[in-house]
Order: structure tokens, then C-alpha cells, then sequence
């Protein structure tokens, strides 16, 4: 029966992973829910959940795609709920839509894990692996600051915004830690900011948009790598590129991440973002294993500014 529904699952464009590539019994199984598996951060994530899970014989992995929309992902998590997995671990894709459907899965006797991004009821999930979006804000934020007085002489400059998508954990702290930290220097100026939802294409084209509107700018604050790095593109067309610094989150590794990036000075600073997975399958592997095992309703990863100082040392 099992077999069945794993089959469905593929073709209905899920991916499913188990430690054998024979068909054999398996004691239980977890279902992850992606928000969207087409930002390079979410495909490290997807790679990563697939690997340590593999390292447990009992446990077959389903992976779920929302491609960035919360009515599939809901329409996907509430399919996982009827195959009744022992674990279910969600990135929602929006907090406030995820709630309802992830309280049912958590109702329905599923153990729920929020994967970096939480909703808005935590007495809808089990434990959330998360970062501290607010102190990266602020990280970066005095980054600028401290770039923009060696610069200028002062705190001084002209700040453009690229957010990812609205009413995101994830994108709301990002941005009030920056912001909260520039608001007690006056002459730092927010010119504009514009919603490329984490698509390093969809920033280059707002940062176009905005070169031509904005004849200075001194720093751009993409709130992820590909954000940035898209925004680099439109400035390097224009021929811009050299008047301001590109600085963002993320901080994955590879020649394609973030640190090389930083190492081949398109990018002046990003922060290291964990993928947070190898802490949800360290605690989804003791909830399953572990009879009576009680987790701790979150867990904080820690975050690493990187800079041209250091960036060939997390490159390596």
C-alpha cells in the first residue's frame, strides 16, 4: 500500500528518498514540505535533507515542492496529513496561510517541525529550527554603518532595499534589523525599496528601474545573495557598479554561493544563513528513536558575517 502511494507521490512531481534503492519495509516515514525549491538556498537545503536522512536505514523521505505558493503547499501538507507520516518538517512559504493546515497536521498526532521560517501560532508546530533574522539585520546593518563613516567621513549615505516576499519572518526581521540600527543616524537614507521576492532575476530588473531613478546610491541591501548579486548585474550594465557596495544573507558555500561572491568582490559582506537542516534531522531523528524525547521549542543557529577578511577561509 505504502508502495502505492510513494508512486503517486512521484508522479504527481514529488521526490522521494530512502537509504536503499531497493524497495524494502521501513519503519517510518517524514515528509518535507519545500516553500520553493528554485532558490539556491533551498536547493542546498533539499540536497542536504536528502543526504543526512539517507544515513537512517528506517526512515523514507518524501520531498514536496510549493514552487513559492502557499495554496499548493497548503493543498500538499494536507496530502501529507492523510499519509500520516511520523514527522512532518514544513519551510512555510507565507506564516499567516501555513497556520491553519500545519495545526491539523500537528492535531493529527504528526510531529511538526518549522524549518527556518515559523507561523503564527507556535502551539501549531512541535519545535522550530530557526536563525536570528533580527540580529543578522543588525549585523549587516552596522556593517554599512561602519563602511559608510570610513567612506564619508560620518554616517552618511543613500541605502537601496531589495526585500524577498512580504510577510515573511525572514524578510520583516531582516529588514527592521537594519533599519531599527540606521534610524539613529539621520543622515543615513533609506532612498527606496523595492519587492524582488528572493529572485536574483526579478532584482535585476527593480535595480534597473531604480538606477534610473536614483542618481546616488551607496550601498544596496539585498536581503538574500541572489538579490544582490542581481542588483550588481544591473549597476555593472549601467556602469554603476563601482560607485556602491552590494551587501546580503546567505553566505552559501560552492563558486555559485555567496562567500565566493565576497571573494570575487561582487559582493562586499554577506551572512552566513544556515540551511538549519542538520539540526531538524538531529531532532526529528531523537522524536522518532526516542521514546519520550521532548524537545525544546526552538533552536537557534548561529550566523557569521563574512567579509573579504575571511572569506576564502569558509570558501575552503
Amino acid at each position: 500500500m505504502w508502495l502505492r502511494i510513494l508512486l503517486l507521490f512521484v508522479a504527481g512531481g514529488f521526490t522521494v528518498s530512502c537509504s536503499d534503492s531497493q524497495p524494502s519495509p521501513y519503519r517510518y516515514m517524514v515528509v518535507f514540505s519545500q516553500c520553493n525549491n528554485s532558490e539556491p538556498y533551498r536547493a542546498a537545503q533539499n540536497a542536504e535533507m536528502k543526504r543526512l536522512w539517507a544515513t537512517q536505514p528506517d526512515v523514507r523521505l518524501v520531498v514536496m515542492d510549493a514552487q513559492q505558493d502557499s495554496v499548493r503547499q497548503i493543498a500538499q501538507i494536507e496530502t501529507a496529513i492523510r499519509l500520516k507520516p511520523q514527522l512532518l518538517i514544513v519551510a512555510p512559504n507565507e506564516r499567516v496561510p501555513l497556520t491553519e493546515v500545519m495545526g491539523r497536521a500537528k492535531a493529527a498526532g504528526i510531529a511538526v517541525i518549522c524549518l527556518e521560517r515559523d507561523i503564527v501560532n507556535p502551539d501549531y508546530y512541535t519545535t522550530w529550527i530557526k536563525v536570528d533574522n533580527y540580529a543578522i539585520g543588525q549585523i549587516l546593518g552596522q556593517y554599512v554603518v561602519d563602511y559608510l563613516t570610513k567612506k564619508n567621513g560620518e554616517p552618511r549615505g543613500q541605502i537601496v532595499e531589495l526585500a524577498g516576499l512580504k510577510g515573511v519572518e525572514a524578510e520583516i526581521k531582516r529588514k527592521n534589523g537594519a533599519d531599527d540600527l540606521w534610524k539613529k543616524y539621520p543622515k543615513i537614507e533609506i532612498v527606496t525599496e523595492a519587492v524582488a521576492n528572493w529572485s536574483q532575476s526579478l532584482a535585476k530588473d527593480r535595480m534597473t528601474e531604480i538606477l534610473s531613478a536614483v542618481p546616488k546610491i551607496d550601498v544596496v541591501y539585498g536581503r538574500n545573495d541572489p538579490m544582490a548579486v542581481g542588483a550588481y548585474l544591473a549597476a555593472r550594465e549601467r556602469g554603476r557598479e563601482k560607485e556602491m557596495i552590494f551587501v546580503s544573507i546567505d553566505g552559501l558555500a560552492g563558486d555559485s554561493g555567496g562567500v565566493h561572491q565576497v571573494e570575487e568582490g561582487i559582493l562586499s559582506a554577506t551572512c552566513i544563513y544556515p540551511l538549519c537542516v542538520d539540526k531538524a534531522v538531529e531532532v526529528g531523528a531523537r522524536i522518532l528513536h526516542e521514546p519520550g524525547f521532548v524537545s525544546e521549542k526552538s533552536y537557534t543557529m548561529p550566523s557569521t558575517l563574512i567579509t573579504a577578511q575571511n572569506a576564502s577561509t569558509y570558501y575552503k
